[in-house]
């Protein structure tokens, strides 16, 4: 009997506890709607894995042949911001396939390093591209949601994400191909707020194919900026996206 009591009590102090840590919930049925629409804003860091080719032989002016070595890579990262829209499917109670088209603008710093021609003092020579993106993305995702504890519900993300590359001017020295694809993977908290659904959302986007066009160098009208242009062989782009979506 009094084990049995003493089962009640911590029963009862148990759900005391909870009860008190228990709070409100915001729109308590806003996750059975089949679909549902939202808005999305953010920002994200663009990057860029280049490889080189390493020697090379470009063909001087008086027809002979030289040994030029010239590194490629991209030396900061540059914020940039996104917007877009979003359809949400709710497949499950723990389940949901998104859809968010939306457009990148963002820019990466690329320096050329040129280790066989020296300036006076003995420094390689350098050049420097800016190359502006602007994407338009169509990303097509799988969310996986926790339980909802009070107005808090935690998630993971996947999904590939296709995208038009809208940018690139052909007297650059480097020329991405019009199209990319990118996997992405991330994690993200929904916030219930008395008006809408609030979430927060990280994610990492991985270049699924060569994103350069490697047909661009024999475009260059400018016979010096070739060497630059043929020093990388293979780009695979890299996004850092943190998103903020309205539902």
């Amino acid at each position: 009997m009094r084990k049995l009591l003493s089962i009640i009590v911590l029963l009862a102090i148990v759900l005391s506890v909870e009860a008190q840590n228990s709070k409100v919930k915001n729109k308590p049925y806003i996750d059975l709607r089949p679909f549902h629409f939202g808005v999305v804003v953010g920002m994200h860091l663009q990057d860029i894995k280049m490889l080189n080719v390493g020697p090379q032989l470009i063909m001087s002016d008086d027809g002979t042949t030289v040994e030029k070595v010239i590194t490629c890579d991209q030396d900061r990262w540059d914020p940039g911001f996104t917007v877009g829209v979003l359809g949400e499917c709710r497949l499950s109670d723990n389940f949901a396939f998104r859809i968010s088209p939306a457009m990148y603008f963002g820019n990466k710093h690329i320096t050329f390093i040129n280790m066989t021609d020296h300036l006076e003092n003995g420094q390689p020579i350098t050049q420097n591209q800016d190359m502006k993106n602007v994407y338009i993305s169509a990303a097509l995702d799988l969310l996986f949601s926790a339980p909802r504890y009070n107005n808090v519900r935690p998630y993971i993300v996947c999904g590939l994400n296709p995208m038009m590359n809208l940018s690139g001017k052909d007297s650059d020295y480097l020329k991405l191909k019009g199209y990319d694809v990118f996997f992405e993977i991330g994690l993200g908290n929904s916030f219930y707020l008395p008006f809408f659904k609030f979430r927060t959302e990280l994610k990492f986007c991985y270049g699924l194919i060569n994103s350069l066009d490697t047909g661009h160098a024999d475009r260059l009208k400018d016979a010096n900026m070739k060497m630059y242009a043929t020093s990388v062989k293979e780009a695979h782009s890299k996004m850092v996206v943190l998103s903020f979506y309205f539902e």
